[in-house]
C-alpha cells in the first residue's frame, strides 16, 4: 500500500528511505527512544502486550510468599524437576499419543 508524503505517492522502498532521513534528522538525545520504539513495533503482537502492560501493584501477600517458599521447596526436594507429564495425564487416564499434534499446514 502506498503511503502519501507531502502530496506524493510512496512505495515500500521509497516509505524506508524517508525513515532513514527521518531518523537521521533527530537528536542524539532522541535516538534511543526512536530505536526503542522500532524494536518495540517489531515484537510479537503477545510480547507487545506484555510490554505495553501496566506494572502489576498488588502487593506480595504473606500467603503468596508461603506458596512462593513451598514450591521452591518442592522442586529442591526433587532436584529441580517437576512431575513428568505422562504421569500428570496418567492420573486422568491419558496418555500423550491422545493428543496428537496439530496439523499446522
Amino acid at each position: 500500500m502506498a503511503m502519501m508524503v507531502s502530496g506524493k505517492a510512496m512505495n515500500g522502498a521509497t516509505e524506508k528511505h524517508h525513515a532513514h532521513e527521518l531518523i537521521e534528522r533527530l537528536p542524539d538525545s532522541q535516538i534511543v527512544t526512536a530505536v526503542r520504539f522500532l524494536e518495540f513495533m517489531l515484537l510479537d503482537p503477545i510480547a507487545r502486550a506484555v510490554a505495553a502492560a501496566p506494572p502489576d501493584d498488588e502487593p506480595v501477600t504473606e500467603q503468596d510468599r508461603r506458596r512462593l517458599y513451598t514450591g521452591q521447596s518442592w522442586f529442591a526436594q526433587r532436584g529441580g524437576k517437576g512431575i513428568p507429564m505422562e504421569e500428570v495425564l496418567a492420573e486422568f487416564g491419558l496418555k500423550p499419543a491422545d493428543f496428537p499434534p496439530e496439523n499446522t499446514q
